[in-house]
């Protein structure tokens, strides 16, 4: 028998180390060739690492939430055959898949409480101790089981002051049943603590917010905005879209966004804070925020700027899904230049999002509510939103912040805008 080390092989230019986010094996396993063995995650993706021979595992680089270097030993395999240790070789191109790994849920049990039986009351409460549920007829009218059953209540403990069950008796259990072990169904109960180790997905999450809110001195500013008049031209181009996405208010702010910002170059920006840098972009890569169950992933619409808002529609269904899937690309993760986060249906009143460092400026638009407003001097049913903006202030001032918000605010006020040249 011989011993094969496994090597972490180089799995993305530029990378130095992975971590290891989830073991298929233990040591004792038996494995073949080609089995998938872990998922070790870089900063960009989760990558399937699978099994150069087969054998059976000795030896395992770490634990869960480890970091490995490149080229350092990841497993140990026992193998057949009388060779020394086997030489590392060059892997073939791991299996990438985009940050799937999920972030560890916590599931909240609720372990049944064991049956007790109460002990036997002092006079005149009646909640004696009665005979097995198995052994004594309930009579009781629909009623009260109905009322028993919402309570979570087992009839055969309640003592009955007759031969039937009433809601006096309930009440007295109710009064005085905590005593001897009853608990309200709704009632909060206390639960053990559970230590849960952040790796994968939330520890890139935890190391990037730190990294930004560290860096950066945020800034937001929110205007209110009246979208009636564009949210009834939404739903005309949905009744009649045809085959075409449905339309959200999302593509047509980012039309708003993209339209605005060559007034506002330093909104469109990168800071390379080390370099002294600040790189106006002449592009817009709009970064769109979406949660998914490993976290929240930024997946990017290229050149959104050349797009209108059903192409827009298009290419936001299509990178939410492959994001909740685990299916986008390296490329549709990384390099955007401005960055939109929405709550969806959460909506909200206000929010400060978080800047996506390296950007200089994060937007997010929260929750439509319809509010009476004057118009003249009349009253009338509206349609309002409020947008958010966080920036950087190094790069951006707030009256320029304030200008921007208020020429998307023009744009979304006034739709027709949006599709002229």
């Amino acid at each position: 028998m011989a011993r094969f080390t496994f090597r972490l092989p180089d799995i993305g230019e530029g990378i130095a180390e992975a971590e290891i986010v989830a073991w298929h094996v233990k040591i004792g396993d038996k494995v073949s060739e080609d089995q998938q063995v872990a998922d070790m995650m870089t900063d960009k993706a989760t990558v399937e690492m699978e099994s150069p021979v087969s054998g059976v595992v000795v030896e395992l680089a770490g634990e869960v939430g480890e970091m490995v270097a490149i080229g350092s030993a990841l497993m140990v395999i026992e193998v057949e055959g009388d060779a020394a240790e086997t030489a590392p070789v060059a892997a073939e191109a791991p299996v990438e898949r985009q940050v799937e790994a999920e972030a560890p849920r916590v599931e909240e049990v609720v372990e049944a409480a064991p049956a007790r039986v109460p002990a036997s009351a002092p006079e005149p409460v009646p909640v004696a101790a009665p005979e097995p549920a198995a052994h004594r007829q309930v009579l009781a009218s629909p009623a009260v089981r109905a009322r028993a059953k919402d309570l979570g209540i087992d009839l055969a403990v309640v003592k009955a002051d007759g031969n039937h069950i009433r809601h006096a008796d309930l009440d007295a259990y109710l009064r005085y049943g905590s005593a001897q072990g009853y608990h309200a169904p709704h009632a909060s109960r206390a639960r053990d603590d559970q230590p849960i180790k952040v790796i994968g997905m939330r520890r890139r999450i935890a190391e990037n917010m730190a990294a930004s809110k560290r860096a950066i001195p945020h800034f937001t500013y929110v205007d209110e905005i009246d979208v009636t008049a564009l949210e009834a031209m939404r739903g005309d181009l949905n009744d009649n879209r045809g085959a075409r996405p449905k339309l959200t208010m999302l593509p047509f702010l980012i039309v708003a966004i993209c339209r605005a910002l060559p007034d506002f170059p330093m909104i469109n920006a990168r800071y390379d804070d080390e370099a002294g840098v600040v790189t106006r972009h002449g592009r817009v890569h709009l970064g769109m925020a979406a949660q998914t169950d490993a976290g929240l992933m930024v997946p990017v619409i290229r050149d959104a700027q050349d797009k209108n808002v059903w192409q827009l529609a298009a290419e936001i269904s299509r990178l939410a899904e492959a994001a909740r899937t685990g299916k986008a690309k390296s490329e549709e993760l990384s390099g955007s230049t401005l960055t939109v986060t929405s709550l969806g249906p959460l909506g909200g009143i206000a929010t400060t999002p978080v800047i996506n460092r390296p950007e200089v400026a994060i937007i997010g638009p929260n929750k439509i509510v319809e509010r009476p407003i004057f118009q003249g001097d009349e009253i009338v049913r509206a349609k309002l939103m409020n947008l958010s903006i966080s920036c950087d202030h190094r790069v951006v001032d707030g009256w320029d912040a304030a200008s921007f918000v208020q020429a998307v605010r023009k744009l979304l006020e006034t739709p027709v805008l949006l599709f002229a040249d």
